[in-house]
């Protein structure tokens, strides 16, 4: 019998998941807004909340071993719960004069607790979900996050123009209390894991062994690791810093025209997240090399284009729909790539591989926006210097992984 997809746990879990991520985007738009009109620079907030990220790279493996040896509905719940409390004491806390050192402060809070609930979701969703439901569940919860990055900035930012930073904390601590109590009638089965020695000697072991599964028991999961990390690099590089880089120095064009964009590229994200969702059931294995490869050809049109000699608005439709291309099949990619990840993990090894994935993915994504936005910045008159080549490298990186793919294809059947 197959098992169906919004099982009791799987949809509390995604109505947790929609009612947190609306909390956290609203809650970041608020806080960059307020940061903006108190010191007139967006660089001092998006300087904040790189420096934020830190302690979640850091702290992720710790965050993973959690996940492999506590209630994860426990942990969930506390978290959430905790996230909550720490936006409203710092909206109780904010005096005008203090405003950026409380900002600053939460945020590194939120980074933390981030750090040890992303691995904890991830690991949840094989525990609910069996076969192709798995593949078809990391696509809904894409779809869940695309829909609140789609609705939560128009209406937090007319939240927060209406009235004023504090209303809209308020509002994200009732989004956190709100998915926590979602959490609290989930059911998981946990077995209490065997403990040697102290809690330090207890995180090394966790750690060797999760090392020693991925170089040497199964090192297919590390590749594909590698392989999430490459095709991140390069799309949060061109996406990212080449989108408004593009829109507004290149072409000239107004912020109109690059929030046009962006709605766009997050239509593009849902619409790829359910393609993933269609097809966890027909797309083999060995073709995930065509869908990596397909990342490469859908960058080269938005090179070719500022080579020709066309008008202004066709560079522009090109130049969008290429990048809309670019984001579907990251999240096609991403999809079952993190579900391959998922299934073929024991379930004791789970919330560390996850948070592998996830500490891999935020180190490799500033490094892909620093090292395009000094490419943009020296090839800003020849940007097709910049997008050409990499979309030739991508597709040769996915022809180049056809073997390993199939070999993974046919490991999946064996173990079957």
């Amino acid at each position: 019998m197959t098992q169906k997809l919004f099982t009791r746990n799987f949809t509390l879990l995604i109505l947790g998941q929609v009612t947190s991520l609306f909390g956290n985007f609203i809650l970041k738009l608020a806080l960059s807004m307020h940061v903006l009109e108190e010191t007139g620079s967006a660089a001092v907030f998006a300087g904040i909340l790189s420096a934020a990220t830190i302690p979640t790279i850091i702290l992720s493996p710790l965050g993973g071993i959690l996940a492999d040896r506590a209630d994860r509905r426990n942990i969930m719940v506390a978290l959430d719960g905790l996230t909550g409390l720490s936006v409203l004491c710092a909206a109780l806390f904010l005096t005008g004069k203090n405003d950026l050192a409380v900002i600053g402060i939460l945020l590194v809070i939120l980074s933390v607790l981030g750090a040890f609930e992303t691995p904890t979701v991830q690991a949840c969703i094989p525990t609910m979900l069996e076969g192709d439901q798995i593949m078809k569940g990391n696509a809904v919860v894409n779809q869940a996050a695309s829909l609140s990055y789609l609705t939560a900035p128009m209406l937090g930012g007319v939240f927060y123009a209406a009235f004023g930073l504090k209303p809209v904390m308020y509002a994200s601590v009732g989004c956190f209390f709100i998915t926590a109590l979602f959490e609290c009638f989930i059911r998981l089965s946990y077995e209490r894991s065997p403990r040697r020695g102290g809690v330090l000697s207890t995180v090394r072991e966790d750690f060797r062994e999760s090392m020693r599964y991925l170089s040497e028991e199964e090192s297919g999961v590390a590749k594909m690791l590698f392989l999430t990390a490459f095709s991140r690099f390069f799309v949060m590089g061109i996406v990212v810093i080449g989108l408004p880089f593009l829109v507004r120095a290149v072409l000239g064009l107004n912020a109109g025209y690059y929030g046009v964009a962006e709605s766009a590229l997050a239509v593009a994200t849902i619409l790829g997240s359910i393609a993933a969702g269609i097809l966890s059931e027909k797309l083999k294995i060995h073709k995930l090399s065509a869908v990596l490869a397909s990342l490469g050809v859908f960058i080269l049109p938005a090179g070719i284009v500022y080579i020709l000699p066309v008008s202004l608005m066709i560079k522009y439709a090109v130049t969008v729909a290429s990048l809309c291309g670019m984001q579907a099949v990251i999240s096609i990619f991403s999809v079952f790539a993190v579900s391959l990840i998922q299934q073929r993990t024991p379930n004791h090894l789970i919330g560390k591989i996850m948070a592998y994935t996830s500490a891999i993915t935020l180190c490799v994504q500033p490094v892909g926006q620093i090292v395009y936005g000094f490419l943009f910045d020296r090839f800003s008159g020849a940007v097709s210097v910049i997008l050409v080549p990499t979309g030739l490298i991508v597709c040769a990186v996915g022809a180049s992984s056809a073997g390993f793919f199939r070999r993974m294809e046919k490991s999946a059947a064996e173990k079957c």
